[in-house]
């Protein structure tokens, strides 16, 4: 688990360059930070190269400086830099040696570099179960292979123009490097903020900046330039005859273990739900009993799980630590959102960057449950928005004007002018297009929504709207906020539940089995152990601190929220609106509170990248 950066340019860059790209990964990789450079001719360059890999590491499989990056193979002609962790690659690591490839470390990363070139690419990548996204470069083949891996678990952003291509983790890893044409702010991305809470793949927040989506590969050829993207997976389900739950308990199990492999120490992070306690189950029942789970801990609040939590773990004999969230935000609110890189919005991102925070001090890798309810339908909003299914693409022409109103008419009128499926699109969202409009009055016509569409065709509804979220919300939003909330830390995140293997043997279960009411009875099993503290009986919650609280102190100091966005987005956002809606907040309307933080959240990151840029 790491940093990546590199670019390969038209220009030499300067040292100050490539210190500010890797002090922008440190956090992220805080073990060993490193660069190997190139000039035009791809000799070794040292001083001010032309062409770069950039590392920062995360050392979590054999941490020996050995298996430190950029990996090169032993000609010089390969090298890779790489993010993530790939599971199980032992057994076609021996083959490999019996085909005569060395092998110098135990790093997954080594067995990257050999396994291509034993199958090339995209030939490696069938091998590769786990979360990724890395750099190779073939300087035989004349080509550079960016890749994301299945789910999305790990990020990639990259800049292509006639100055060359650039790439990395972090957009803010990507600011030294990039041209004056790229680093203009994009309107529509704002748009999409406002809309998403969040900034949908492709987009980035600045116009020459894109996130490459999961699943996907980047192919560029050194001599013409010329980039080419390419989609190679696609979830689908494991054969073409149902699978049993014996299938999928024992998938999710292999799963589990993988994931606990490491030459660090390994902890869980434990909320009061269904999905992390079948993970704490599987591992008590497969006797991991020195795995510390975490939880964050609202004392007197109606979000606090921890006790619940606690239960849990006491049943199954793990350590646990409850982490108190703090009164005030204030003094790491400016940390937090630059760790989360671009603006984000949503206000469980918030505990969960403290509660990395503590974890990171006792151990390096965390388990959770992420992707159980996209993959099992546990959001009540599936529900909500299949009683309106009999919609189909029928809309009415209307359009209600801007207002900052959010409730009653202008939202049923917003629902009722879009089909049932963009309609859903819009069910999780920041502000509506009405508030956007009365927002940005002077932004031209914008779409209702910034989401993909896949493909859809032969599905249910209800598999309808778990597509969209598989390519969207799951992605961009879940294990965006994840990867950036612990890796801020130098923690890694493994998230069981969504190995690509598991989510097909998902895909083929029998439906009555995957969507059950309540949701996720086919798991009820695997927490028989806990008795009556099964989470099944239960009622689901969400996972979000108590903003009221947490806000007034920032408002303080953003008094002007209004003015400031609209500087900084040159008369995008409107200052009259920002503050009406804030006054309107702060006299009680306690249900603004999400958007209020969203603006804040905004303003700062744009500060800060304006800072940045200079």
């Amino acid at each position: 688990m790491c940093g990546i950066a590199g670019f390969l340019g038209q220009q030499p860059s300067s040292p100050a360059q490539l210190q500010a790209m890797l002090a922008a990964l440190a956090q992220r990789g805080p073990d060993a930070q490193q660069w190997h450079g190139w000039d035009s001719d791809w000799q070794p360059q040292q001083q001010t190269p032309s062409a770069a890999f950039l590392h920062a590491r995360l050392s979590i499989r054999d941490p020996r400086p050995l298996a430190d990056q950029p990996m090169r193979s032993e000609d010089g002609q390969l090298w890779l830099i790489y993010n993530g962790e790939v599971y199980g690659w032992e057994e076609d690591a021996a083959y490999l040696q019996r085909q005569g490839l060395p092998f110098h470390t135990r790093s997954d990363t080594e067995f990257i570099l050999r396994a291509y070139q034993h199958w090339g690419m995209p030939g490696l990548l069938p091998k590769l179960r786990g979360m990724f996204a890395f750099a190779l470069l073939d300087l035989r083949l004349g080509k550079l292979w960016l890749v994301r891996d299945r789910l999305g678990l790990k990020p990639l952003l990259y800049h292509h123009s006639e100055q060359g291509l650039a790439f990395a983790s972090l957009l803010r890893a990507l600011l030294p490097w990039l041209p004056e044409q790229a680093r203009q702010l994009c309107p529509q991305a704002v748009d999409a903020y406002l809309a998403h809470r969040y900034i949908p793949a492709p987009m980035t927040l600045l116009q020459g900046v894109q996130r490459l989506e999961n699943g996907h590969y980047l192919q560029y050829e050194l001599q013409t330039r010329r980039l080419s993207k390419h989609c190679y997976w696609q979830a689908q389900p494991a054969s073409t005859t149902a699978t049993s739950l014996e299938q999928l308990y024992q998938e999710l199990d292999t799963s589990i273990a993988l994931r606990t492999v490491a030459d660090r120490p390994v902890g869980l992070f434990l909320s009061g739900g269904v999905d992390s306690a079948v993970v704490a189950c599987r591992l008590a029942a497969q006797g991991y009993q020195n795995i510390k789970a975490f939880t964050a801990a609202f004392p007197g609040s109606h979000f606090d799980e921890s006790e619940a939590a606690a239960r849990t773990a006491q049943k199954l004999g793990l350590p646990f630590q409850a982490v108190k969230m703090p009164a005030q935000i204030e003094a790491d609110f400016a940390q937090l959102v630059t760790d989360l890189d671009e603006p984000f919005a949503d206000p469980s991102s918030l505990p969960l960057w403290y509660l990395a925070k503590q974890a990171t001090t006792e151990v390096k890798v965390v388990l959770n449950g992420d992707g159980g309810d996209e993959l099992f339908a546990g959001y009540k909003r599936y529900r909500q928005h299949l009683r309106r299914q009999w919609r189909g693409n029928w809309r009415l022409p209307l359009r209600p004007p801007a207002s900052l109103a959010h409730k009653g008419w202008p939202k049923v009128a917003t629902e009722l002018g879009l089909s049932w499926l963009d309609a859903y699109c819009l069910r999780f969202s920041g502000f509506s297009p009405a508030q956007r409009r009365a927002l940005q009055p002077r932004l031209k016509a914008s779409p209702a929504h910034y989401w993909r569409m896949p493909d859809l065709q032969g599905l249910t509804p209800l598999q309808q709207l778990l597509q969209l979220d598989m390519a969207n919300y799951l992605p961009e939003y879940i294990l965006r906020k994840a990867d950036l909330t612990t890796m801020a830390q130098g923690l890694e995140g493994r998230s069981p539940l969504l190995d690509h293997q598991v989510v097909q043997q998902v895909l083929a279960l029998p439906p009555a089995q995957r969507f059950s009411q309540p949701a996720k009875q086919c798991l009820q099993p695997l927490c028989a152990p806990l008795g009556a503290d099964s989470p099944f009986v239960r009622p689901k919650r969400g996972f979000n601190p108590p903003l009221t609280a947490w806000l007034q102190p920032l408002l303080n100091v953003a008094s002007d929220l209004g003015g400031s966005l609209s500087r900084l987005t040159k008369g995008q956002i409107a200052a009259a609106p920002v503050q009406q809606l804030v006054t309107t907040y702060q006299r009680g309307e306690e249900h603004y509170a999400e958007q209020v933080l969203q603006l804040l959240l905004l303003d700062t990151c744009l500060q800060q990248l304006q800072d940045a840029l200079g």
